[in-house]
């Protein structure tokens, strides 16, 4: 590595920061690290030598992950205003709450009997999520929301089978998240897509045509990924509901709903909640997530295993003779830290404090349409919710896309909105400010929203050329698409002297 890598914004991989022979400092623990690890592991799972490591000091480990966790962006750093993720604030004292000995250290194959406080939490976060959501029984088990969202369609699709039915069918919005004919396709059914109406909702006419005795649910997120309520909702679980068909609604933009709306008053069987986008437990990154399952009362024996049960002798315990239920779906009993932090964050805001959340969270998203709809105009005039899909004419006036768009707003230290979704909107940008934002923070990215459109008429070029300050500039998105490099390889002319 020559001196002008030093001084560049480039940070070297940590394989080319490796020297041979240099190493951290090894406390001193009685014997040879080697032989621990034999103790540990087993010589059937230990190499004779360890190859291919970086070799680096303590200090050089340091430096290179403290100079890579400065190139992230991150919530708790700036606005993330990321439309239909609810990228919302994670609030500091519920990972301290986890993190508690009591929860932290709890063993997942302990005995029922030896983590009754554990228990006791879970079944009162499956309370509160009911009642939040007005249905009448939660599964904590899913691990994410993609999992919960396959878990309620396995649960439509015993139903039908134990009514000895062979429904094939479900209906989804052409404004679904990805993941709904994805689920449906893994649990089995034919995906119907029904259009959605000039006013951005589904129209129970529209449903009504596409209805059939082959038809086993419809899926649909309700406030939908336009930022819309749908307002046919009771009208469409009627429909469904005559016709012998489930509505399964995607619980993924509760935050709109909390204290003003429950899934179960509108007609759901089915609900699934992220807690990442609702109830604040980290979000993505490829951790531990948790996506719950609730259902109406007719329902509950299809749940996943096992079930969380109270025994006569008043002790909590896992029920897993249920006949009915659809199995188990992963291992343990969810991702316990994630249940810990959803449950410290209802407890803490009470029912007064999670109306507030969902009056905010329309409000903010509101605040932002209203201060861009000059220079971005919504794609649907209904009036916005959670979030708002903005639309452009700068494609047509000066060449300039929204994807270049969201690369100089990187320029302004802010993270691009969602853009292109949904794909019924041409150049789309969602914007999802969440309740966590203050009026000053929305003002500045209205502002630099509002500069980049004045930019891009007066100065295209340098627009579709962004981002021009961050340490990487412009890739080239399709090939690292198609064609991923994974793996660091030594080039020919790399080196390995001091």
């Amino acid at each position: 590595m020559g001196s002008m890598d030093m001084l560049s914004d480039r940070v070297p991989l940590i394989f080319e920061e490796s020297r041979p022979g240099r190493t951290g400092a090894e406390v001193d623990q009685g014997e040879p690290s080697e032989t621990r690890a034999l103790e540990l592991l087993g010589a059937e799972l230990c190499r004779d030598t360890i190859a291919g490591f970086p070799e680096l000091s303590e200090p050089q480990v340091l430096r290179h992950y403290l100079r890579l966790s400065r190139l992230n962006y991150a919530q708790a750093l700036n606005f993330y205003p990321l439309g239909s993720c609810t990228m919302k604030y994670n609030p500091v004292v519920n990972d301290e709450i986890a993190n508690l000995p009591g929860f932290a250290e709890l063993h997942p194959a302990v005995p029922p009997a030896m983590a009754q406080g554990a228990l006791e939490l879970m079944a009162r976060l499956e309370g509160a999520l009911a009642e939040i959501t007005g249905m009448d029984a939660v599964s904590l088990h899913p691990a994410a929301g993609a999992q919960g969202e396959l878990t309620g369609l396995l649960i439509v699709r015993a139903w039908d089978r134990r009514r000895g039915g062979k429904r094939r069918k479900v209906i989804i919005p052409d404004t679904a998240h990805g993941t709904n004919p994805a689920s449906c396709t893994l649990a089995g059914f034919e995906v119907v897509v029904a259009r959605t109406g000039a006013h951005g909702y589904l129209e129970a006419a529209e449903i009504r045509r596409l209805l059939d005795d082959q038809t086993a649910a419809l899926m649909v997120t309700n406030p939908n990924t336009l930022g819309i309520f749908e307002a046919e909702i009771s009208a469409i679980a009627e429909a469904l509901h005559q016709a012998g068909a489930l509505l399964y609604l995607d619980g993924a933009n509760l935050n709109a709903l909390l204290g003003v709306a429950k899934p179960g008053a509108m007609g759901a069987d089915i609900v699934h909640v992220n807690l990442h986008k609702t109830f604040s437990t980290p979000h993505g990154g490829g951790g531990p997530g948790a996506g719950p399952v609730a259902v109406t009362r007719e329902l509950e024996r299809f749940l996943p295993l096992p079930r969380l049960v109270r025994r006569a002798d008043g002790l909590w315990d896992f029920d897993r003779e249920r006949p009915d239920s659809i199995g188990r779906l992963r291992a343990y009993h969810g991702n316990f830290g994630m249940l810990v932090r959803a449950y410290a964050y209802i407890l803490a805001l009470g029912g007064e404090g999670l109306e507030q959340i969902g009056r905010l969270a329309i409000l903010n998203a509101n605040y932002v349409r209203h201060g861009l709809e000059k220079n971005f105009p919504v794609a649907k005039r209904a009036p916005s919710t959670h979030e708002c899909v903005l639309t452009h004419d700068l494609e047509e006036r000066a060449g300039v896309s929204t994807l270049d768009l969201a690369k100089r707003l990187l320029d302004y230290g802010f993270h691009p909105p969602t853009i292109y979704f949904p794909l019924v909107v041409p150049g789309a940008l969602m914007i999802e400010p969440t309740e966590t934002e203050a009026r000053e923070t929305l003002d500045v990215f209205i502002a630099a929203m509002n500069q980049i459109y004045r930019e891009a008429l007066e100065q295209p070029e340098m627009v579709k050329q962004a981002p021009h300050t961050t340490p990487v500039a412009r890739v080239d998105e399709v090939t690292a698409a198609r064609r991923p490099i994974l793996r660091w390889t030594p080039s020919p002319d790399s080196t390995t002297k001091e």
